[in-house]
């Protein structure tokens, strides 16, 4: 896709220009904002209650999405993982209750009526985890020793959830700003800033293991053959669609002819994104996080309570229960976020109404059991890949005992691709209408000659 990009029309495109230093200036308020605690947090004590007690769970996922805000106890510490959620559930419940479903097909007025909605659900969302991301941050304080919050109590709580509201409101609307005044989503870059800021760590991390000897140079290698590897493999597999060729009745042209028109209709691969691995890994690693923030209090209290902890060591990152979980909750999220995206019914009935039919399909309900017989089997082969590019390097890094470097994985590998390929396709528009532009403005200008 980078190869079809004109560079040299990057000067003359003063439009696209504003653009991109835009979004350049925002992501970078976005990473200054990573570096601003929350009142009552003291960082230096935050940074090693989090690296003794805090590692290893979902917090870890969104410490990843953040940019280590999570780690440091910033004002944007839940980074965008609230209105993400809001946004996911809103579409479930608009595909499944009639009356969002109404509102979503009133067009741009229940667009904006949904996004309200998705608004009021992340406000909600990020009181409930901020309340108790303050309340279990009081509580690991409480049971290591390390005092990262310098006043516990209701105050502290109470102040550190208002902090946390407004930071992620402040990330959602400089989403929506990216989204309308820069380049790209602005919510998939945000994200996206926060993956790599994470990287140079992991290489910091990989060069020193390997000049201290703790790293097997060839583990090394290896690592960057595998991240490589899967990155032209998402390339390919991301950009593959199931073209449907879909045919309309012919119509009669200007000079008497009559013409069939024909288009396709792309269903992607991969219809799901990036969302099956996040939902799949956050349930997993939930009662990871629970038994981390509260200290582990259930060890040696009761049977049940050993129960509990032994069955979060094999739940535990990289092990082989946790990877048949993840792996089969990767494929469920797989067919029913497609199932929520999709609707062959609705597809159906559009086409049916515009006159537009598949070849050797009869319009309706025939239709449709063709479009969710192919979508069917293009999303078994969409979840076998999602499934194998997050769990081999969870399995290699597990394998290899290289546990530190989980924070780069499979899901963060997809993100950062998807979006990259995306803006790049949004610059690419940008140039082209940049192009016909000036050759439209050539054209008036010999028209004008020529009178």
């Amino acid at each position: 896709m980078a190869s079809g990009i004109n560079f040299s029309k990057f000067g003359q495109a003063d439009d696209l220009k504003k653009r991109i230093w835009f979004t350049i200036g925002a992501l970078i308020v976005f990473r200054l904002l990573s570096f601003v605690p929350l009142p009552g947090v003291d960082p230096v004590a935050q940074a090693a209650l989090y690296a003794n007690n805090a590692a290893g769970g979902v917090l870890d996922i969104f410490n990843t999405f953040s940019g280590g805000s999570l780690e440091r106890m910033s004002l944007i510490a839940l980074g965008v993982m609230p209105y993400i959620t809001a946004s996911i559930v809103v579409q479930l419940a608009a595909s499944l209750s009639p009356t969002l479903a109404a509102i979503k097909k009133e067009g741009e007025s229940g667009r904006k009526k949904l996004n309200q909605y998705t608004r009021y659900g992340t406000v909600f969302l990020t009181a409930l985890q901020g309340y108790f991301l303050a309340a279990g941050l009081e509580s690991l304080t409480a049971s290591s020793g390390i005092r990262a919050v310098v006043e516990p109590g209701m105050m502290f709580r109470v102040v550190a959830t208002i902090s946390l509201i407004g930071g992620t409101l402040f990330l959602m609307w400089l989403g929506e700003q990216i989204t309308s005044r820069g380049i790209g989503n602005g919510i998939s870059l945000i994200i996206m800033a926060g993956i790599v800021a994470q990287i140079p760590r992991l290489i910091a991390g990989l060069l020193e293991g390997g000049r201290t000897g703790s790293i097997n140079p060839m583990i090394i290698l290896g690592f960057v053959a595998m991240f490589i590897g899967l990155t032209l493999l998402i390339c390919y597999v991301e950009r593959a669609q199931r073209r449907v060729l879909i045919q309309y009745p012919k119509r009669a042209t200007q000079r008497g002819m009559m013409q069939a028109d024909r288009s396709h209709l792309p269903l992607k691969l991969n219809t799901a994104g990036v969302i099956p691995p996040i939902f799949a890994s956050s349930l997993l690693l939930l009662p990871t996080t629970i038994a981390q923030l509260g200290g582990n209090k259930a060890v040696g209290e009761n049977a049940s309570g050993d129960l509990f902890v032994q069955l979060l060591q094999y739940l535990q990152h990289g092990q082989p229960i946790y990877l048949l979980l993840y792996g089969l909750g990767i494929v469920f999220f797989c067919f029913f976020y497609t199932a929520v995206v999709f609707n062959p019914e609705e597809t159906a009935e559009n086409l049916k109404k515009a006159g537009g039919f598949i070849p050797g399909i009869r319009p309706g309900k025939s239709t449709q059991d063709y479009l969710d017989y192919v979508l069917t089997r293009i999303t078994v082969i969409g979840a076998a890949y999602i499934a194998f590019v997050c769990l081999l390097p969870d399995y290699v890094m597990g394998l290899t005992g290289q546990q530190q470097f989980f924070v780069i994985g499979g899901t963060s590998l997809l993100i950062l691709v998807n979006v990259t390929v995306d803006t790049i396709a949004q610059i690419q528009g940008h140039l082209m209408a940049h192009q016909y532009g000036d050759l439209l403005k050539k054209a008036k200008l010999k028209g004008n000659r020529g009178r």
